[in-house]
């Protein structure tokens, strides 16, 4: 069978993933710079960022694309807690912050030692309801994803914020550029992708890989490089395989770090998550548009997938 342009298959385990028919669908355009996609399955839809416009967005099969919240601060990365409610990255306000089920805000996390967070960007709510999230500096660099600033923390670390206390406390604090963040299935491994590379080409790009143990992580070293751009978001899904995006597309990796293959995009990926009506949908965010592509998989986070 003949592959389509959208696929570039580098190992056969990727055609048990994309079948060659799956068809590459593009469900959103004429956005600015799209991020953070969740899905809402409770709701049959899905909600992404448009940040340098300052909204969420929110599409579904039936009604197409329609703003769910103008004024978001140049919110970034969102996902959901155990109670089903958004929570979201701002780089406006500096803050992780979370809807309630009346639609107000509770901010989670504005600073860390006294001092004002650089940009939260995106993040992941463990099984215990502890939120990891990353906060590089990518928010207070210009006036166009955020207030350009001066960084108050020394360090672009990885936080998280704990369940019981609301303790706001930095795991890892080497990073250039801290970006997108997901946990293995079994909530050992913690992945966090190195998009320092975006300013500095001396930086490698790659996804680091560590061990979790309760609050804290030992480090394990790379578990992928990235061959084009730099890896932003990512996602794991239940068998253990790393989906990131990339220059070119979303790359696909075993859980032992051998690229798979790729969905090619002809737009620089930002994010993807899964979901769908059946869980086997890939939604992709792009630059200015968003894309769906169906998988033979489902995420490794339980509100990804359909309830039985």
């Amino acid at each position: 069978m003949k592959m389509p342009s959208h696929l570039d298959v580098r190992d056969d385990r990727f055609l048990q993933l994309v079948h060659p028919l799956a068809r590459l669908s593009k469900i959103a355009d004429s956005l600015t710079w799209t991020e953070g996609p969740v899905w809402i399955g409770d709701h049959n839809c899905l909600l992404f960022s448009d940040i340098p416009s300052q909204r969420i967005m929110r599409w579904s099969h039936t009604e197409g694309v329609s703003i769910f919240r103008s004024g978001s601060n140049f919110n970034n990365g969102n996902s959901r807690d155990q109670n089903g409610r958004l929570v979201g990255c701002r780089h406006g306000t500096r803050d992780v912050v979370r809807t309630e089920s009346n639609g107000s805000l509770t901010i989670l996390a504005s600073s860390y030692q006294g001092k004002r967070l650089n940009s939260p960007n995106d993040l992941v709510v463990a099984s215990d309801g502890a939120i990891w999230f990353t906060d590089p500096s990518y928010g207070i660099l210009s006036n166009f994803e955020g207030f350009q600033a001066e960084p108050e923390q020394d360090a672009r670390n990885v936080f998280r914020i704990d369940p019981q206390t609301g303790t706001c406390t930095a795991t890892v604090s080497d990073f250039v550029q801290p970006n997108g963040l997901a946990f293995s299935r079994d909530e050992t491994r913690l992945f966090i992708a190195e998009s320092g590379a975006s300013h500095d080409p001396d930086v490698p790009a790659v996804i680091r890989q560590f061990d979790v143990d309760g609050a804290t992580l030992t480090d394990r070293g790379t578990f992928a490089t990235i061959d084009c751009g730099i890896p932003d978001g990512l996602r794991v899904d239940t068998m253990g395989n790393v989906w990131t995006s990339a220059g070119d597309g979303v790359h696909c990796f075993a859980s032992d770090g051998k690229l798979l293959g790729k969905i090619l995009i002809p737009e620089t990926v930002s994010n993807l998550c899964f979901g769908g009506q059946n869980g086997h949908s890939l939604f992709i965010t792009a630059t200015t548009s968003v894309f769906q592509v169906f998988v033979n998989t489902q995420g490794a986070e339980p509100w990804t997938r359909p309830t039985t």
